[in-house]
């Protein structure tokens, strides 16, 4: 096992990682930018080094000054958490030319499955259920035909996404025209690739994903699903597992489609493959993130597997020590991100927490790194914490999640709790009935009511 481990990343994973590794007995060492230095990562790992000004581009997305903290610190290994870093295969490639361990896949699955035109090509080949759409990063002249030929609506998708920019949705050929523009310049400016594609809209489809693991010797198993339709502006929101629409004989179908997909690539560690799921129950892969999901913590509490541990150990050469026939999914957990953000306007609420109540009780985790007093900086991501339900079902589930909703409090900054709250109150989230425009639709139905009265 390693002696000293580098978190390259900030705020609940680092801190999640970090608990980790202290488990494990590793040393930690936490790097953080100036607008982080009194953060709670900071204070609990063994040792912090300083990166840059409190813009990730000076900071967290600064290879060279986060690899010359890791080799000043002597460490073995570094995670990358999720976000920043973490799929960004030239950094696996330089963690690797040093002599560091990358905890996550080899450089090479990150690149072929960082490229989601050729990532849906490979998957394909193996065997892997795809939408149909183009082959190859498309100008509008080529969109507008493969449109014509699949049929609207359609999706505009950056060929080097993530995380819902570069996606655009199109009705009309005149609406493709106008979206295929914005989704360029987004895809520019989030990832330095313009480049986009095109592939059939599933309309009232669920976003559902495979948690999968496997090591260096060839062993994969996967962990079951997570649903996470409900999103807003692609970005998910709350997400739980297992799905309430999979059962056990599509459990297996899908587990073993990600699988392949995951083989294809000579994929180790810890990965998730998306999938979109119709109504019908048949499913098409959406893309695979090479790293640890935000989302994990689900999937830890209905198997009672460690992901981030297992992260470790594979990526220190031991073997995976469970078997597919040993994964067992027990009971329903719901996750529910808070974020610093209005519940009804959605605007960033950066600012000093003046006092803070976390919900507890049977079932109840809360992976966070705020406290009473601490400023959240205008820089980073609006996730303040990741509030998560385990029932013996999900009727149980649900029901601890609208307990703890209502007794959570954060005071001095503005959160979208309340946006949450009114989320699982609604009758379709209790009975499960979801897909990924749910929050569109609700937020129509929300809007028509206002304007009645």
């Amino acid at each position: 096992m390693f002696e000293k481990v580098l978190i390259a990343n900030r705020g609940e994973i680092a801190l999640r990682v970090i608990r980790a590794c202290r488990e494990l007995g590793i040393r930690t060492v936490a790097v953080y930018s100036e607008a982080d230095k009194e953060s709670l990562p900071v204070r609990l790992a063994d040792e912090a080094y300083c990166i840059g000004p409190p813009t990730s581009a000076r900071s967290y997305l600064n290879i060279p000054n986060i690899v010359s903290a890791a080799l000043l610190a002597g460490v073995d290994a570094i995670h990358p958490g999720y976000g920043y870093l973490s799929e960004r295969a030239d950094f696996a490639e330089i963690c690797e030319s040093h002599g560091i361990v990358f905890i996550g896949p080899p450089s090479s699955a990150i690149e072929m499955m960082g490229d989601k035109v050729k990532a849906r090509k490979r998957v394909a080949e193996a065997g892997v259920p795809v939408l149909p759409g183009s082959n190859e990063p498309v100008d509008e002249h080529q969109a507008l035909a493969i449109a014509d030929e699949i049929g609207y609506p359609v999706m505009v998708k950056a060929a080097a996404g993530g995380g819902g920019r570069g996606m655009r949705v199109a009705r009309t050929p005149e609406e493709l025209r106008r979206v295929l523009a914005a989704a360029r310049a987004e895809a520019e400016a989030a990832f330095g690739d313009g480049a986009v594609y095109v592939e059939r809209l599933l309309e009232g489809a669920r976003h559902v994903e495979i948690q999968v693991l496997g090591d260096r010797v060839g062993h994969m198993v996967h962990l079951g699903e997570r649903e996470c339709s409900i999103q807003r502006r692609h970005q998910k929101i709350i997400e739980e597992a297992p799905s309430p629409a999979v059962d056990e004989p599509l459990r297996r179908a899908m587990g073993e489609a990600a699988i392949r997909a995951a083989r294809s690539v000579g994929y180790v560690n810890a990965g998730t493959v998306e999938f979109l799921l119709d109504p019908q129950g048949r499913f098409y892969f959406l893309e695979m993130n090479t790293r640890i999901q935000v989302e994990h913590g689900v999937t830890e509490m209905v198997t009672g597997v460690d992901l981030v541990k297992a992260q470790l150990r594979i990526a220190a050469g031991e073997e995976l020590s469970l078997s597919q026939e040993d994964v067992r999914l027990d009971g329903h957990a719901i996750e529910c991100r808070v974020n610093c953000e209005d519940s009804q306007s959605f605007m960033p609420s950066p600012g000093t927490i003046s006092g803070i109540h976390f919900p507890g009780g049977p079932g109840i985790r809360i992976d966070t790194a705020i406290l009473a007093g601490y400023t959240v900086p205008p820089y980073y991501d609006s996730l303040l914490a990741k509030l998560m339900a385990w029932g013996q079902d999900r009727e149980e589930a649900v029901a601890r999640m609208a307990r703890a909703l209502d007794e959570f409090r954060i005071d001095g900054i503005r959160t979208n709790l309340d946006f949450l709250r009114r989320i699982v109150a609604t009758r379709e989230f209790r009975r499960g009935e979801l897909s990924t425009d749910f929050v569109q639709r609700m937020l129509q139905r929300q809007e028509m009511r206002s304007a009645a009265v």
